[in-house]
């Protein structure tokens, strides 16, 4: 028997090698972990298998999740949200049960072989079908920065309906294999159970909540913060689960309540590591569900189970989205995303095998059609925007009327500033840059926070900076520099990748969380990274040593010294037709593009050759096609290339006339 150390060391093993082959294929880490549990799962090597321990510490991942979740929203946000949850997520989980009862009453007349359904027998696989994915889902909108989408408002909100439906149907399935008189009050009492709990932690919930961790966070113990931290993650996913509602829902409701509080930012840094290392194992449980012998004995038939159900899912929650008022791409997109199974599925659908409602070898294929589905997910949001495009043609209209727009605004700017991210930080840029009166545009794809700051004044348009379309809008080939002012390198490795095709001189800052991904982001072209820790470092610095009386001067003196040994674009910057060329800005060390045309000098020529070192120039970059490259003296140059050099006025004009 293996010992739970050796089923521990097993999942960190393959998870960590299942996330190290994906990411190197640039692919999402979650596929990582669905494959690795698939991998070493009882129905391939069989080197771990589902046990309650195991299950009940990725469940746990699950409610980590929905706790992130909840910080995201507020009580005011929730209460804007009611027509989607009630309204739309009701519809959705109604109507895929009377669709699969319908459906099902048709293959038991078409396939009796296979298909012998009683209508409770379909009531019960309509709403294990009705589930979708909570953890797939909403992380992937998460990587994404899509939660506050259009869509991803309405995923959130129907995915919420669905966790409060599993109540009456776990209720419900039983009842109907063993129909009793007492159906009615059971329903009605676990309604009541379930209204009362959510208004006591609505109600009560939030002012308990300040005040205890006002007295927690005064005793300045940050071992103390993360204990009290777990405590009313669990606690209040163990509140809904007595009240028979589902664990993740009571961990959504402590975020939403703690959202509203100070100590979010706090909260939703600490909770990061226990949310996805354990969310990672309940991936990795998923996959270890599927057995591939039956999905290749059973091929066609796993095939239909998958095709149909995802097909008819997507369909009626698309044609649901926009009867209520999403536009075509929006509800397309919405469809995209729930038209998976979920995991509160698995557990109806277990229940529904066990209790005999549906024959076992049929809840085995679809139980391998689910979590087929699940592991199509990924791909089917990543490609969501091409099959949008594809399905809508209002939705063509719809981006190029934005692109129109956007052109219009930005047409009439010239060495501006492109900022891809209108957040906190994109908007403390662009208050400075209205301060020096430098001209910027900005991209954000939350649309209220573009509504409200037009409205504001500031310039900033509905758009993707990681779309070539939306950059080209935006005036790149007239701007002076680009700001990628959110911390996500993926998006910043794309948005970097079509801003070097469109401009490869155009100076490139990226904001990054640490050094972690400094190599890959200037890799990918970026001139400057900016890690926050390292910032805050630096103020932290300079405050403490002015409290200990250090002057002012040799304060600032200091911090620049060490931002311009940490950062390359201090120890020079880019000339411009505004400078004043006098004797000491002749002197000061300053940065120059050299694109070489056909006819460069230097073409075929190595560094080492052209000695530009001897001038006093140095070489700090070369682009070449959409790339940085690496270069050494020995690196000969071609046509196209672009030499980034630094130096004195003097030394880089005579750099460029050797290189042309």
């Amino acid at each position: 028997m293996t010992s739970a150390l050796e089923i521990a060391l097993i999942l960190l093993v393959a998870a960590v090698l299942g996330v190290v082959l994906f990411r190197v294929m640039q692919l999402p880490p979650m596929l990582g972990y669905l494959a690795v549990g698939v991998l070493i799962g009882p129905y391939a090597l069989g080197l771990a298998s589902n046990t309650a321990v195991v299950h009940t510490l990725a469940e746990f991942g699950v409610v980590f999740l929905m706790f992130s979740i909840g910080l995201e929203f507020s009580l005011p946000k929730l209460k804007s949200m009611r027509r989607n949850v009630f309204g739309l997520g009701m519809a959705q989980v109604v109507l895929t049960i009377a669709a699969t009862m319908l459906g099902g009453a048709a293959m038991a007349h078409l396939l009796p072989q296979y298909f012998a359904l009683n209508w409770s027998a379909a009531f019960a696989l309509g709403g294990a079908l009705s589930m979708s994915s909570t953890a797939i889902v909403l992380k992937l909108l998460t990587e994404r920065l899509e939660l506050e989408s259009e869509h991803g408002r309405r995923i959130t909100a129907i995915l919420l309906f669905q966790d409060l439906a599993v109540v009456p149907l776990l209720i419900l399935v039983p009842a109907l294999a063993n129909p009793g008189p007492d159906l009615f009050q059971d329903l009605l009492l676990a309604a009541a159970k379930a209204v009362f709990v959510l208004a006591l932690l609505l109600t009560f919930g939030q002012v308990l909540l300040r005040r205890w961790f006002r007295v927690v966070v005064q005793r300045r113990s940050h071992e103390l913060f993360m204990l009290n931290l777990l405590l009313i993650t669990l606690g209040a996913a163990w509140i809904t689960e007595i009240a028979g509602l589902s664990l993740a829902l009571g961990a959504f409701i402590a975020g939403m309540l703690i959202s509203e509080t100070e100590y979010r930012l706090q909260v939703e840094e600490d909770i990061k590591p226990f949310r996805d290392v354990l969310l990672g194992l309940f991936f990795i449980t998923v996959g270890m569900m599927l057995d591939m012998t039956l999905v290749a004995d059973n091929l066609l038939l796993v095939l239909i189970i998958l095709v149909i159900p995802v097909l008819l899912k997507f369909a009626l929650i698309a044609l649901l989205a926009r009867l209520f008022g999403a536009s075509a791409g929006v509800a397309i997109r919405t469809g995209l995303g729930l038209a998976q199974g979920g995991e509160f599925g698995f557990v109806l659908l277990n229940q529904a095998g066990g209790l005999g409602l549906v024959d076992g070898g049929l809840v085995q294929l679809i139980l391998a059609a689910m979590v087929l589905s699940m592991l199509a997910t990924p791909f089917l949001i990543a490609n969501a925007d091409r099959i949008v495009l594809r399905l809508s043609r209002n939705e063509w209209m719809q981006q190029s009327l934005a692109l129109t727009r956007l052109a219009s605004r930005t047409m009439s700017e010239e060495r501006h500033v492109i900022i891809a991210g209108f957040g906190r930080s994109g908007q403390s840029l662009a208050r400075l840059l209205e301060e020096e009166k430098i001209p910027y545009h900005a991209l954000d794809l939350d649309p209220e926070r573009v509504t409200e700051a037009q409205a504001a004044g500031a310039q900033v348009s509905y758009g993707d900076a990681t779309r070539r379309e939306s950059l080209l809008a935006a005036g790149i080939h007239r701007a002076a520099a680009l700001v990628i002012t959110y911390a996500d390198t993926q998006a910043a490795l794309r948005t970097l990748h079509f801003a070097n095709e469109l401009a490869p001189a155009l100076p490139a800052i990226v904001r990054s969380v640490d050094e972690d991904d400094l190599d890959k982001l200037r890799a990918g072209g970026a001139d400057e990274v900016v890690p926050e820790r390292i910032e805050g470092s630096l103020m932290l610095a300079s405050h403490a040593l002015l409290l200990m009386g250090v002057p002012l001067r040799r304060v600032v003196q200091r911090v620049q010294r060490a931002r311009s040994e940490r950062y390359a674009s201090l120890r020079g910057f880019f000339h411009g037709l505004d400078d004043v060329p006098d004797d000491d800005v002749r002197l000061q060390v300053r940065l120059h593009s050299v694109p070489l045309n056909d006819r460069a000098a230097a073409i075929g020529q190595t560094f080492n050759a052209l000695g530009l070192s001897e001038l006093g120039a140095e070489v700090t970059a070369v682009r070449r096609g959409k790339n940085r490259i690496p270069f050494s003296p020995e690196t000969r140059l071609e046509a196209g290339d672009v030499v980034v050099l630094r130096g004195t006025a003097e030394a880089v004009e005579r750099a460029e006339q050797r290189l042309l």
